[in-house]
């Protein structure tokens, strides 16, 4: 079935389902009638159905992203609540999907599902897109009948912690850009401008001012040596890149060092917080229990101090010891948090309390990471501006010396 629908030209239609909603995607046929033919069949009706131009076609594989699974889990959420079977819904998410590679993927765990699979054992299939915190949701809704529900939290799940990455990244990588630059324009300035001031000023026949000899001593050795320099740094980054992805004790290092960092290391803590409240809060919603849900929440902490400490704290409860306890033992988590935490065990609503905690310290990463660029705007201008500006500044001295002498 699924190799004869893909036979004949791609076609991007525009429709409405059950609900009249408003849904696009993508689907194969011989030609648009027949196109139509096949989404009346499925419940949707077709407003507008074109061919979709051959540069879009093709175009090779490209790697699945979370942003593709958590655009995926809302459209199948959406799908299912709509009314449109299981089974159907992959199929229609599926055909619509931009990228080859999440279409081959959410055609496969179709395939599987229509065998009699479970739809978590059929996602369980694929740990690199679908982990274990998203497997037990789904299996989860599935045993409670609530998976249209729970497909819902797990989209929004999915898009909050997308949305909170997206800033950290922001935080992180715009000085580092920043540094990029400045080092390029430098080297630029060093190898190719400042030697041919060196060769003017050898004309004059005077001492160099201390500035300009200095910065002149500097482009000689760029110039002989750029070779190794860049090459260190490009053995730097290697280096760091394989210890980051091999070395435990490595990763423990930077990960206990960046949440000590200045500035940095506060924006990191807030959005470890929020993604542990978030996640524990979805998987207790879901009826998760609480010494499973830890285990899952320890590995989308991001952080390794923090995974360590939760499966400690895993382990305490087990024993009996109520969350908040073992939280406040950790050290790890303000004490207004441990307060919010007390407070939804004794109320029997901790899931809700846990999303507010997530919510406020979203909120709290984003004003960080705000200010942080406004702050950091003015300083790295008036860094650039130091060093660009010393350099040039650097190269005209002998001249303005000469300048005075006339």
């Amino acid at each position: 079935m699924a190799q004869q629908a893909l036979k004949g030209d791609m076609f991007v239609w525009e429709g409405t389902d059950k609900s009249g909603k408003r849904i696009k995607g993508e689907m194969s046929g011989a030609s648009d009638s027949l196109v139509k033919a096949t989404l009346r069949r499925q419940g949707i009706n077709p407003l507008k159905v074109r061919k979709k131009p051959k540069s879009l076609l093709g175009g090779g594989k490209k790697k699945i992203t979370t942003k593709d699974i958590a655009v995926f889990s809302r459209q199948l959420a959406t799908m299912m609540s709509s009314g449109v079977p299981l089974v159907q819904s992959f199929e229609i998410v599926g055909r619509g999907h931009e990228n080859p590679s999440m279409q081959e993927l959410i055609l496969t765990v179709k395939a599987d599902v229509e065998a009699g699979n479970s739809l978590g054992d059929s996602l369980a299939k694929h740990p690199l897109q679908f982990d274990e915190l998203y497997v037990n949701l789904v299996r989860a809704g599935e045993a409670a009948g609530i998976l249209e529900t729970l497909l819902h939290k797990v989209a929004t799940y999915k898009e909050k912690t997308e949305a909170i990455k997206a800033k950290i990244k922001k935080a992180l990588t715009y000085p580092i850009a920043i540094v990029v630059i400045a080092f390029v324009i430098t080297a630029i300035l060093m190898i190719f401008v400042i030697p041919q001031f060196a060769e003017l000023f050898k004309g004059f026949g005077a001492d160099l001012p201390g500035m300009t000899q200095m910065v002149v001593t500097l482009s000689n050795a760029f110039v002989k040596y750029w070779w190794a320099i860049f090459g260190a740094i490009g053995l730097a980054v290697f280096a760091f890149a394989q210890a980051k992805k091999r070395s435990p004790a490595f990763n423990h290092f930077m990960d206990r060092a960046i949440l000590q960092a200045p500035v940095f290391g506060q924006i990191i803590t807030k959005a470890t917080i929020a993604r542990y409240a978030r996640t524990l809060g979805t998987m207790f919603a879901a009826g998760v229990p609480l010494v499973e849900a830890m285990q899952s929440v320890a590995g989308a902490s991001g952080n390794i101090v923090y995974e360590k400490a939760i499966l400690r704290m895993r382990d305490e409860i087990a024993t009996g010891t109520q969350l908040q306890s073992t939280m406040r033992e950790s050290g790890l988590f303000p004490n207004m948090v441990n307060q919010m935490v007390a407070i939804g065990e004794e109320s029997g609503a901790l899931d809700t309390m846990l999303n507010k905690v997530a919510d406020f310290f979203e909120e709290e990463v984003d004003n960080a990471v705000d200010n942080l660029s406004s702050l950091m705007e003015p300083i790295i201008m008036s860094v650039l501006g130091v060093l660009i500006g010393g350099l040039v500044v650097s190269m005209y001295l002998p001249i303005f010396k000469m300048g005075q002498v006339v």
